[in-house]
């Protein structure tokens, strides 16, 4: 079972979302980003249940999708898997990821 660790960048984002979405409907923003968290959990036994989005010499970089969003997160091994961030489907994914 893997430890899943949220990067700074990814909890700031998942914050963006819940105020973009709250400016409307505070109940659903907090769904949307309890959903969002709650997705990323599997990850911790099925790490490789999200498609390869590219291979680095850290591991590999794959997204596990949530509704409209992509959760992008790092294999570091058996044991740890990062969260690098949270990203709206209709973003280019290419401009946010080095």
């Amino acid at each position: 079972m893997a430890k899943i660790i949220w990067t700074d960048e990814a909890e700031r984002w998942l914050k963006d979302i819940h105020d973009y979405i709250a400016a409307d409907n505070p109940t659903a923003a907090f769904a949307v980003v309890e959903g969002i968290y709650e997705r990323a959990q599997i990850l911790s036994n099925f790490p490789e249940i999200g498609y390869k989005y590219r291979s680095e010499p850290e591991g590999d970089i794959r997204i596990l999708l949530y509704g409209h969003y992509r959760i992008t997160y790092l294999i570091r091994g058996s044991d740890r898997i990062d969260i690098l961030g949270v990203f709206h489907g209709s973003l280019d994914i290419d401009r946010y990821l080095p």
